[in-house]
């Protein structure tokens, strides 16, 4: 896949061998990526404890779902252009200083208002992280494994929330919900000193920018120590003009973007809503149809587990096919696997055989649909293009479990609320079809 506008300064990256550095910057990402996945997902671990704990009802949770999404949409929206502007480290380094920070407030919490503004902060670091590490990814790897990278990057996310899952039922038991936010804070700081000391910048980013050939050099040698560094440099002159065309979310629409951007954007809105309802709601509304938390918490779990594979396997199908066809009949498919952990009842088995496909379908091909993102924009904007598209997910991510909640408190049945999700997958799987056809039509 590759991307609009690129130069032929690609052809050092595609050539070299999957060495140290970029193995290192992948791993450092996924790590980032784990610990994303795990604080986006411990409200969700923690929401019936702390209800029992304070006497609420379980819908009075879809705000604080919901404004943790809202954090994450403007930390999207906001940071990525600046990503785009001073570079993915230093967003990526920011960004995890105040998810960790926050959500280790979070743990310190001792009402509903100060769970919502510790929600908030917390949301806007992690909607800041994602974007980056994305994009540093993909501009580090080789186009015949770029789709497969990014997707096993970004399988840190679904894992997190999967190891979330199974240790917050172990932390609860054993220490109460605090400490959970206690982990999810403790960690990304410490992490922080190894990534300002081993995460590099983009050479790409940097290249872009105009930066001095002395700081270029030693990672271009690290990719392909026989590269010539001034070829890598001015096969990428058309990324330097593209820097400089003026603020990047507007160029998201020009030189024929408009269309793919939009459809981009319908895909991720759809998807993340489903996403976000199934992860927020799901311990609750099996809980509510008869299952022990502990069980309601496995179910999401294998979901998360489930997406993990299908980036993986999704991610290798991409670089050997189109990815149009692959994720929009994977988003088809998990309309049909949503239907089925619909109707599991209280059947463990069904529900966890369910929740595993379902996990496959949604969390899998959005992960897959992360890489395309970055694919079809130029280093000058792919922060950008990745965030906005993110961001406008994440309102979708937003409009799902409050909707969740407020049908709930109206009454409908568990059944029917994870039915109701079974249209948005359908939309996501048609506007990526819709996107083929128009990405073929510009013969890219």
């Amino acid at each position: 896949m590759a991307a609009m506008g690129e130069g032929g300064g690609n052809a050092v990256i595609d050539r070299a061998k999957f060495g140290p550095l970029q193995f290192g910057v992948t791993a450092l990402c996924f790590i980032i990526a784990m610990l994303d996945g795990f604080d986006t997902q411990s409200i969700a671990f923690v929401a019936p404890k702390i209800a029992e704990d304070w006497g609420l009802a379980p819908s009075s949770f879809g705000p604080i779902f919901a404004v943790g999404l809202l954090g994450l949409t403007i930390g999207a929206f906001t940071l990525s252009p600046a990503a785009d502007k001073f570079g993915r480290k230093t967003i990526i380094l920011i960004s995890t200083f105040i998810f960790g920070l926050f959500a280790l407030l979070t743990a310190f919490a001792g009402s509903m208002n100060e769970l919502l503004i510790y929600r908030f902060i917390t949301g806007i670091g992690l909607g800041a992280a994602m974007p980056n590490i994305i994009a540093l990814t993909s501009e580090y790897g080789p186009a015949r494994l770029r789709a497969t990278l990014v997707t096993v990057m970004f399988c840190g996310f679904p894992l997190g929330s999967t190891i979330g899952g199974l240790v917050s039922t172990w932390l609860i038991a054993t220490w109460d919900w605090h400490s959970v936010f206690v982990v999810g804070g403790v960690l990304p700081l410490l992490l922080l000193p190894v990534l300002y000391f081993m995460l590099p910048e983009s050479v790409r980013f940097l290249v872009a920018k105009g930066a001095p050939e002395a700081k270029i050099a030693p990672i271009v040698k690290k990719i392909d120590a026989n590269a010539s560094v001034s070829e890598f440099i001015s096969g990428l002159k058309d990324e330097q003009s593209s820097a400089n065309k003026g603020f990047s979310v507007f160029q998201l629409f020009r030189e024929g973007r408009t269309p793919v951007t939009l459809l981009l954007w319908v895909a991720f809105f759809m998807n993340l809503l489903v996403m976000y309802f199934l992860v927020n709601w799901l311990p609750t509304l099996l809980k509510g149809a008869g299952l022990p938390l502990s069980m309601a918490i496995l179910s999401t779990s294998i979901l998360n587990l489930g997406g993990v594979v299908g980036a993986i396997v999704l991610g290798r199908m991409i670089d050997k096919i189109s990815p149009y066809l692959v994720l929009g009949t994977a988003y088809a498919a998990s309309a049909a696997f949503i239907a089925l952990l619909a109707f599991g009842g209280t059947n463990l088995t069904v529900l966890l055989i369910g929740a595993a496909l379902s996990g496959f379908g949604v969390v899998g091909a959005q992960i897959g649909c992360n890489a395309l993102t970055a694919a079809v924009y130029p280093t000058a904007i792919r922060a950008t293009g990745v965030g906005w598209a993110l961001g406008v997910g994440r309102i979708g991510a937003i409009v799902g479990p409050l909707v969740g909640g407020v049908l709930l408190a109206a009454g409908w049945t568990p059944q029917s609320l994870i039915l109701l999700a079974v249209i948005p997958a359908v939309v996501a799987s048609l506007a990526v079809f819709v996107l083929g056809g128009v990405r073929r039509r510009a013969g890219v």
